[in-house]
């Protein structure tokens, strides 16, 4: 029992804290509600925890043997965190109250994962400490509480966002939050640059 509040704690840790994934879940449910901001929050959870179980089963032996695609993803994340950065600041703000919500879809929120330096540090750290000696049980045991925590949390960040709806009808205000997001993902994205 023990072992499996340690993997939630974990989880929860990692999932619940502000990170790109996190930042996009609070923009949609500000932006679109939470009703269309959980097709981002459902992609997000499937792609990440399909990258943790692939890790567990694996992935993490072929990144080692094959360091170059390595740094591809890391590149990869950065310029797709500068890219996300450049979108927030560049919105208008305007928020369209009559026509279809425009939020990120399953497979932005999906990709986001794979393309998300926080994600695959979390993945190998969590792999490592849970499931080092390739135990599949163990994997799957852990992605399955992964998944669950992982919804709720970044569902959180969505409903957080839709509950700051109410204070976003002037685009300005919309284009400060917009901002703000914008910031802290490009300090992430510098962060990764440095390191």
């Amino acid at each position: 029992m023990s072992g499996i509040l340690s993997m939630a704690a974990f989880a929860l840790a990692s999932s619940i804290s502000p990170g790109p994934v996190n930042l996009v879940a609070l923009g949609a449910g500000a932006r679109y509600g939470l009703r269309p901001s959980m097709q981002h929050v459902t992609g997000a959870t499937l792609g990440f925890t399909l990258l943790l179980l692939l890790t567990g089963l694996g992935l993490y032996e072929l990144m080692r043997q094959w360091p170059q695609l390595t740094d591809a993803v890391r590149w990869a994340g950065i310029a797709f965190l500068f890219f996300m950065a450049y979108k927030l600041v560049s919105d208008d703000g305007t928020l369209d109250a009559g026509g279809p919500a425009q939020s990120p879809s399953f497979m932005y929120g999906a990709a986001m994962q794979w393309l998300n330096p926080k994600a695959w540090l979390a993945a190998l750290a969590g792999m490592g400490a849970y499931a080092i000696d390739g135990n599949r049980m163990l994997v799957w045991q852990f992605t399955a509480i992964y998944f669950v925590i992982c919804y709720g949390s970044i569902a959180c960040w969505a409903l957080a966002g839709s509950m700051l709806r109410k204070y976003l009808h002037e685009p300005r205000h919309v284009r400060l939050l917009n901002r703000l997001m914008a910031a802290f993902i490009a300090v992430s994205a510098a962060g990764l640059l440095a390191a």
